[in-house]
């Protein structure tokens, strides 16, 4: 009778009942995982593993969740952008570039290495390395309180290392893109260079003379305001993926160019509950996109790729950071904030596999390692340090 039930609804509208299962499922696991004093985010996960095509396959269709949720990465980056004052940023990014190239080629070394042992292909060891070479945006700020990223130097070192590295995953992606095409992609690159000032440039001119003066002009129409600021947030997202760079990048300057606007915080508050509806997507589509049929020949050398990069990373990025001038205990705290793989070594597993550069096997190995250090991270960061969704009242921090 309940399978009955649950194939009807299926059959009505498969978007409808996706967000049905998705939020009604969240809800329950978010509040027995406070009950038990855990962290929500690790729920969402195994909450998509459950209803994932390995498990229940409630959720069949991955790549339709998927897409849904890469709004909530463009929401968060475009609010990250609106609360950075550009000198401020830049100022920040001079001293960590150093500190984010020396790890990423250490981080990138490990992965090469333990691929290397467990006797995979030169090509796989290359993309399991560079997979792993890159911290998580969304956990990363995610689970970072509203007023150390608004107004606190933790806030600006952090934001500064994802954004390189997340221009350098870009960077491989073109590659991979290249490889794929038959050519070396080196005109990709170049015209990578030029294509962000250009967004920038634009993003400035449209902002001065064209945007800002429609917000001035009708700022009293919060409704008109909420959706020319989607608008914007969108256009952006649109524009940069023309010119070569990623969704995330032109969310972000399209945040950055409004920071200074006197709205931009009244915008900020607005689209927070937006972020958060699509981030709960993306952190259930996640676990529903792990194959375990696959898994488990790769648990080893991922279980021991995560072990490398949670126990590696925090202090690599600690130690490198108190050379540059940083305070140990605040280095350690950023360190353990960026410990685990990023969103990009997802997106990198699923196009490498989809040009044929690695095996499936390979692909598996990265994205459960990520997955991995997603819940194990999260999990850690939760109980540690002050979050907006800690369980305790003492690191509660919105």
């Amino acid at each position: 009778m309940f399978r009955t039930i649950i194939l009807f609804l299926m059959h009505t509208d498969p978007i409808v009942f996706y967000i049905f299962v998705i939020f009604t499922g969240s809800a329950i696991l978010a509040t027995l995982a406070l009950y038990a004093r855990q962290a929500l985010i690790v729920g969402y996960i195994i909450w998509g593993i459950l209803l994932g095509p390995s498990c229940f396959a409630i959720v069949a269709n991955t790549s339709l969740i998927n897409n849904i949720s890469q709004i909530g990465i463009i929401f968060l980056l475009f609010l990250l952008g609106l609360n950075l004052q550009p000198q401020d940023l830049l100022r920040t990014m001079r001293k960590t570039t150093v500190v984010t190239v020396v790890s990423s080629l250490i981080f990138g070394l490990c992965g090469f290495a333990l691929a290397h042992a467990f006797g995979f292909q030169f090509l796989e060891n290359l993309l399991i390395g560079a997979s792993v070479m890159f911290s998580s945006t969304i956990i990363g700020l995610k689970l970072l309180p509203t007023t150390v990223l608004h107004h606190k130097h933790a806030g600006e070192v952090m934001v500064s290392i994802l954004l390189l590295q997340d221009l350098m995953a870009i960077v491989v992606l073109l590659v991979l893109q290249g490889w794929s095409q038959g050519d070396t992609s080196l005109v990709d690159i170049a015209l990578l260079i030029l294509s962000l000032p250009l967004l920038i440039a634009f993003a400035y001119i449209f902002e001065q003379y064209i945007l800002i003066k429609l917000i001035r002009r009708f700022n009293k129409i919060q409704e008109y305001i909420f959706l020319v600021t989607i608008g914007w947030c969108l256009g952006m997202a649109e524009l940069a993926t023309v010119l070569g760079l990623s969704h995330e990048i032109g969310a972000f300057i399209g945040g950055v160019v409004l920071a200074s606007s006197p709205i931009a915080r009244f915008i900020a508050e607005s689209l927070k509950p937006l972020r958060d509806f699509f981030l709960v997507i993306f952190f259930f589509s996640l676990g529903a996109s792990l194959k375990l049929s696959v898994l488990y020949t790769i648990l080893i050398p991922a279980t021991l790729l995560a072990a490398i990069m949670l126990l590696i990373k925090p202090f690599m990025f600690k130690y490198l950071m108190v050379k540059v001038g940083e305070e140990k205990g605040l280095s350690l705290e950023i360190g353990f904030r960026l410990g685990q793989i990023s969103e990009f070594s997802l997106l990198i597993a699923v196009f490498a596999l989809n040009v044929g550069a690695i095996s499936e096997k390979a692909s598996i190995l990265i994205q459960a390692a990520t997955i991995l250090t997603f819940m194990v991270s999260s999990y850690f960061i939760v109980l540690t340090y002050p979050t907006p969704i800690a369980v305790s009242d003492r690191l509660r921090r919105d």
